[in-house]
């Protein structure tokens, strides 16, 4: 993930560079969420069995400079980026397992006095909105708060813990070739599918609603199935705390993947609102399967946190609410968070906000193979029209 801040520095903020400040919060904030700071360890189990021994080594910090300002590489908007997505990302020294720490950052800045936040945590410890109250934690201290605006809560005695059924990535996971598109959702396009939702059911829906449903429509009707009775599936992470005690501050990994199947030929032929119905209907047994799972009741069952195995069904994420845009290290708020991460062993959908000044939904995929993408790029472009 990475987050760029444009703003015009004063000579003070050009004495406090920063990465300074960044890394100065940095080692704050981890004082407070101190597994951060540890190590991930295999446990008895082998790497299924992964735990955090809190050894206080400390998050691995990247300082890095580009020899531009952010307007010369158009404010990292384009795809493919005018500097490669690696180089905003921090690496480690040789001999060093990057999937033994559970927190990195790279601070890039520019010579517009601009900088880009790179980060990669691990979803073992956190999960999005975990993420987000930690690095909102940082931009508090940045700014020179004494403590976080949210304090943070471990409490992983209230997540269930069920029978584990198999979950554990084959040694050797499948690749695929998947195409990066991103289109933008006007907000006018939107509300026109929510007002036709809401005249054919009398219920509302959100904009993640209408996003998710296009995105599914279009990757079904790109990939042309022969069969229309073909079963087709999407999935997509839903934030489990609401079904939990409540536990203010809690930043652990919280969220249950929703899965939905229907028949190929009855998602490419419905309208958008139309299946919005079959996204809202998935939504509303959310905690009916929660309970389920939490429960032990899917032995026997598949894991529905092994998502790795197959091509099928592609995952959508709702990036928006996380908390990425609100952080503030003392320059404003990010003008622009994206994710720059590639997984080659599943299909993916995030739903992100666009960069300011513009307005609606962003959609950035890398769900379909490039003999798809012709007809995948044109049903999603055909939802503007």
């Amino acid at each position: 993930m990475e987050s760029t801040v444009r703003r015009t520095s004063s000579p003070e903020q050009q004495r406090n560079s920063p990465a300074r400040v960044v890394r100065e919060a940095l080692g704050k904030a981890l004082v407070d969420y101190y597994p951060f700071a540890g190590r991930f360890v295999d446990g008895a189990g082998g790497p299924a069995s992964a735990r955090v021994e809190c050894t206080g080594e400390g998050a691995w910090f990247v300082e890095a400079a580009a020899a531009c300002g952010l307007e010369d590489v158009a404010c990292l908007d384009h795809h493919p980026l005018a500097i490669p997505a690696e180089d905003l990302l921090p690496d480690v020294a040789s001999g060093v397992q990057p999937l033994d720490i559970p927190l990195m950052m790279q601070v890039t800045e520019f010579t517009c006095g601009g900088f880009v936040v790179g980060l990669s945590s691990r979803h073992a410890l956190t999960d999005g909105l975990g993420a987000g109250q930690f690095i909102n934690a940082v931009g508090d201290y940045a700014r020179g708060l004494p403590k976080p605006r949210v304090s943070p809560t471990w409490a992983r005695d209230l997540v269930p813990n069920p029978p584990k059924l198999h979950l554990a990535p084959p040694s050797d996971p499948p690749t695929f070739q998947f195409r990066y598109l991103t289109v933008d959702l006007s907000i006018g396009s939107v509300s026109a599918v929510k007002s036709q939702f809401h005249a054919a059911t009398g219920q509302r829906c959100s904009s993640f609603d209408v996003a998710v449903a296009k995105v599914w429509q279009a990757r079904t009707r790109s990939l042309r199935f022969p069969d229309p009775s073909a079963r087709v599936a999407l999935c997509f992470f839903a934030d489990a705390r609401r079904l939990l005690p409540k536990a203010p501050g809690f930043y652990g990994n919280c969220f249950y993947p929703v899965t939905l199947a229907a028949e190929a030929g009855a998602v490419a032929r419905a309208d958008v609102a139309g299946v919005v119905g079959m996204v809202r209907g998935a939504k509303a047994r959310l905690a009916a399967e929660f309970a389920r799972w939490a429960a032990g009741e899917l032995v026997g069952e598949e894991e529905p946190y092994a998502l790795w195995l197959r091509r099928e069904p592609p995952f959508v994420s709702d990036w928006r609410q996380l908390g990425f845009l609100e952080a503030d290290y003392g320059r404003g708020a990010p003008s622009h968070v994206a994710p720059l991460a590639t997984l080659r062993f599943m299909p993916v959908a995030l739903i992100v906000t666009p960069p300011a000044p513009r307005t609606g939904v962003r959609v950035t995929t890398r769900c379909v193979e490039e003999e798809h993408m012709p007809a995948f790029r044109e049903e999603m472009k055909a939802f503007e029209e």
